[in-house]
């Protein structure tokens, strides 16, 4: 039987604001426990929440990204309802959400797999307050409850079951990641819980349009969790499913030291929370004039950003990891400014994408603490499109401007990397090759093509790397009759 994963993810992005989705705490990450929690969040007797002014406007940054810059998702008239339920860190039994009424309603998010382009539809976004947080190490058997969290603002995206692998969903997940961060609605600090994923994962038979029993795998917060705790998820529902079982709905939690899944509780359905409007929030009303104000607030989008790109000649891979994030794009841009070159932009992204962006990687740096600016990356691709260095002399030049040891230029004079391109001297090269190597030349001749090969790289010995591959080739082809 051939199986396919089906798959959809809640996200929950906390809203970078200063204060909380209904009260005036501070929601800066690091503070001593239980400093930052006030009575409204834990709703002590007498208070009443006020919403966020600025986090209703990053939820309408959202809906405007998500829809091409048109508002037309985004609900004028929404309500706040209280989610019921109990947990230590919940100390009011009640979480306040969105439920019938959302602020945003669709929307869709663009994803790149294997170089294939694919479209990921969206449900809804929500505005809603954090929990608190429960700790569990150093309490020696007991479990500490930190409220500083509670009431922290959150836009949750819930999608549709749009993807079917966990390759998908990753790119989906960096996708929205890039997003929120792009248009300056989140940090997007995983490790701080900033940015964190449910996955809604079931499988079905091959061909089939009906949706198998969902298990939802929560709080992954890194983008390897996420695809090791779905492919894991989708093998265990298999394996019960091919042994004649059934899948149970429920709520689970990935085990990255066992790289597995775990049986939390049952999976709540929604009248389980028992939800209702809350009585102490009016609707949320947002007008047509200030959404106009906040679209023209707005940065170029990257999907606009995207299809510049392609317009341009990159392929969807390269555009999708050059719009990663805007300071990416924006180095992107700087770089094509500075060569002045309008033929050569997928070279340049090629650097980006490639040795700039491992340097970055090995360094744990982000790109605006790139040791190569854009004007030398500029640069040093001007001076492949000369001829005067080879692709493997340009690596050896960068990895020496990220050494810190001067400009393109004062590099290739100190380490004598002109290129040969002389093709008189390119000629005698390849004859005294020729003459030397009589057995290959032979190979060659016979229809060995391995011994072309050899040929070529006995030139770029002899001339210690210094020879232009390309010419090389044609002057070894055309001696030669080939």
């Amino acid at each position: 039987m051939k199986w396919e994963t089906v798959i959809g993810l809640e996200t929950h992005a906390q809203l970078s604001t200063r204060s909380k989705m209904f009260s005036g705490a501070a929601t800066a990450f690091g503070a001593a426990p239980n400093t930052q929690a006030c009575g409204v969040d834990i709703a002590l007797p007498g208070v009443l929440p006020v919403a966020n002014r600025e986090a209703v406007a990053k939820a309408v940054r959202f809906g405007l990204a998500v829809n091409g810059n048109s508002p037309a998702n985004i609900n004028r008239r929404s309500i706040f309802a209280r989610k019921n339920y109990f947990y230590p860190d919940l100390p009011k039994g009640y979480q306040i959400s969105q439920y019938e009424s959302p602020i945003v309603q669709g929307g869709s998010v663009p994803i790149v797999v294997d170089g294939r382009e694919k479209t990921v539809r969206l449900t809804r976004a929500h505005l809603e307050e954090d929990a608190g947080k429960s700790l569990h190490e150093g309490f020696h058997d007991l479990t500490g409850i930190d409220l500083n969290r509670a009431g922290t603002p959150l836009l949750e995206i819930v999608s549709e079951p749009d993807m079917r692998s966990a390759q998908e969903a990753v790119a989906y997940a960096k996708a929205l990641h890039a997003l929120v961060r792009w248009i300056d609605i989140c940090d997007g600090n995983m490790q701080e819980g900033s940015f964190r994923c449910d996955a809604n994962v079931s499988v079905r038979l091959a061909g089939s349009d009906k949706l198998g029993t969902r298990c939802e795998i929560k709080n992954l917060n890194s983008f390897r969790f996420l695809e090791r705790a779905i492919e894991f998820e989708a093998r265990r529902q298999i394996g019960i499913l091919e042994d004649g079982g059934r899948i149970e709905q429920e709520t689970r939690l990935y085990d990255a030291e066992r790289d597995e899944t775990r049986s939390m509780r049952t999976k709540e359905d929604a009248h389980d929370y028992r939800y209702f409007p809350d009585p102490d929030l009016l609707p949320l009303e947002v007008s047509e004039k200030w959404i106009n104000e906040i679209k023209t607030s707005m940065p170029e989008l990257p999907q606009t950003k995207r299809s510049a790109y392609l317009a341009r000649g990159l392929s969807p891979s390269q555009a999708a990891l050059v719009t990663a994030s805007r300071e990416v794009a924006d180095f992107t841009d700087r770089t094509a400014q500075a060569s002045g070159s309008v033929t050569r932009f997928s070279d340049l992204a090629n650097w980006i994408v490639g040795p700039l962006s491992a340097r970055l990687n090995e360094e744990n740096l982000e790109i605006t603490g790139s040791r190569v600016s854009p004007e030398q990356l500029a640069a040093l691709d001007r001076r492949i499109a000369d001829g005067t260095l080879s692709s493997k002399m340009a690596r050896e030049v960068f990895d020496a401007m990220w050494a810190g040891e001067g400009d393109v230029d004062s590099i290739i004079a100190k380490r004598g990397l002109k290129q040969i391109s002389d093709s008189g001297e390119l000629e005698r090269f390849c004859d005294e090759v020729i003459a030397a190597n009589a057995q290959q030349v032979a190979d060659y001749k016979g229809g060995k093509d391995k011994a072309f090969n050899s040929l070529v790289g006995q030139v770029m010995k002899l001339t210690k790397g210094k020879a232009n591959p390309q010419q090389v080739t044609a002057i070894l082809k055309r001696r030669l009759g080939g």
